[in-house]
């Protein structure tokens, strides 16, 4: 028997693909929560095409009975919402359940961020083994290449380390990013990014250019024996951890997406306009870059201490 739910599934993620751009990240990540409601419902008897709101209320209330967190629940809820939209659309259902569904409260927590002179003692840690001539020094050159752009540009690590290989022909301090969505940004480059990246590219053309075998191109910045073909994130995280041990600091507390939090942090806290990182982080809604709010409010109680006539007097009196 043809289970229709999975057939519609299916056919949403497939509109999400086509027509929305998701990416596959995007796309496993809304197959495997509408999975879990088909499965949750189908003990129940019901048919997720044919859930109504008080059952697709239960399995969020179910979620926070086994200690999902508010923004795992979130993150269900926002999966429901999009299928039975879909639903609706194709005339596949009459209503939309999910309309009258609350979403779970949630406190936004504070980025992971790193200091400035944290970032220093990475960057400085991946140059000097960088500079080392011995073996593997193309795997030590693409470490720094990768925190470079990435400290540089506050990339997506999915973004980082899927670039193609024609970045290392472009001239200038620009550089194209294809993000959520297929949606292009311009971001720029520091100096110490493009040196980086010319350093990288050299050697990797003068490894190719030495093996016996004539060399397959590969399309990617950073190409690997991996089914994408490029650099698994998963890979660079952990380099990144061990880079960090070397470096003298603690692991746990760094990772690509910390450093792209620090990117951020950084830019704010000297001076950045809060719509200037919303543009360079490629985020679709101002909300969600909203979270670094903490970082203008400290600069500004800094700038009232220092610059306010005020805030002056009061320093002389104590």
């Amino acid at each position: 028997m043809v289970d229709l739910g999975r057939v519609h599934v299916e056919s949403f993620l497939e509109m999400m693909s086509a027509e929305r751009g998701a990416a596959a990240n995007t796309l496993q990540s809304y197959e495997h929560d509408l999975d879990d409601i088909r499965s949750f419902l189908k003990e129940r008897s019901i048919r997720l095409t044919e859930a109504a709101s008080a059952d697709l209320a239960a399995y969020l209330s179910s979620l926070a009975r086994k200690g999902f967190k508010p923004s795992s629940q979130a993150r269900r809820l926002a999966a429901m919402r999009q299928f039975y939209k879909f639903l609706y659309a194709e005339g596949l259902r009459t209503d939309d359940p999910t309309g009258i569904l609350d979403a779970p409260k949630k406190g936004r927590p504070l980025p992971k961020t790193m200091g400035v002179e944290e970032v220093g003692r990475l960057l400085s840690q991946a140059e000097a083994e960088a500079d080392d001539p011995a073996p593997g020094q193309l795997q030590r050159l693409r470490m720094l290449a990768l925190l470079e752009l990435l400290y540089a540009t506050g990339m997506r690590v999915s973004e980082l380390v899927s670039l193609p290989a024609r970045v290392l022909d472009q001239e200038g301090r620009f550089l194209m990013i294809r993000g959520k969505g297929n949606k292009e940004r311009l971001v720029p480059l520091s100096q110490s990014a493009i040196s980086a990246l010319k350093s990288y590219g050299r050697r990797l053309a003068a490894e190719n250019a030495a093996t016996k075998e004539p060399p397959q191109e590969s399309p990617w910045l950073f190409p690997s024996a991996s089914k994408e073909g490029y650099l698994p994130r998963q890979v660079f995280a952990r380099d990144l951890k061990n880079l960090a041990i070397r470096a003298g600091l603690t692991p746990s507390l760094i990772s690509p997406h910390v450093m792209r939090h620090a990117f951020a942090s950084h830019l704010l806290a000297n001076g950045a306009d809060l719509r200037v990182v919303q543009e360079l982080l490629g985020h679709s809604d101002i909300s969600t870059t909203q979270i670094y709010t903490h970082v203008l409010e400290e600069r500004l109680q800094q700038l009232v201490q220092t610059h306010h006539p005020l805030a002056k007097q009061a320093k002389k009196h104590e």
